[in-house]
């Protein structure tokens, strides 16, 4: 009797996706699309998350079914053009992994104060990277989560930011 290897569920969808889709526009590498979602490149409890909806006649099937981290999956898109999805995930595309949601905290600033935190850094001459990070330890340290969420939002993130650049100005 020849013994067959069982791939996982989560395996197939990897397997599937990964044989068709170029991995150089995604934030993950087919080596890590099991540990890692393959929108934000975070290393996650990942949950397969249905391209075209079920409710909207989507199929439990790997083709259907993308590897999220709750928090992308809780953002995806909703619509039964299967192309919307990948054009989302694509869009958020980040080089290097644990970055994006740091990355969408700094638009999030931009977005709430008109300017990017990087421009302010520069205003003020702030060059110390030491400094910068002890700003942020001592930020961040002035934050929770939401009750029931499992990390820092983005708005808590700009905020996050806006509180380094409130402390620098208040220390001269």
């Amino acid at each position: 009797m020849i013994e067959k290897k069982f791939e996982s569920y989560n395996e197939q969808i990897v397997n599937y996706w990964f044989s068709i889709v170029d991995e150089s526009d995604l934030s993950v590498d087919a080596s890590e699309a099991q540990e890692r979602c393959w929108r934000c490149g975070c290393e996650a409890r990942l949950e397969r998350c249905h391209i075209v909806p079920k409710s909207l006649g989507g199929t439990n099937s790997p083709e259907n079914l993308v590897l999220l981290c709750k928090r992308c999956h809780n953002e995806n898109p909703n619509i039964t053009d299967p192309e919307i999805m990948w054009d989302w995930i694509r869009a958020y595309s980040t080089t290097f992994y644990d970055i994006f949601w740091a990355l969408q905290g700094e638009k999030e600033y931009q977005f709430i104060y008109g300017k990017k935190f990087e421009d302010e850094l520069r205003e003020r001459d702030i060059t110390d990277p030491k400094m910068i990070e002890s700003l942020l330890k001592e930020a961040f340290q002035n934050t929770t989560f939401h009750f029931g969420q499992p990390s820092t939002n983005t708005a808590t993130l700009a905020g996050i930011l806006r509180t380094v650049i409130k402390q620098y100005d208040k220390s001269l």
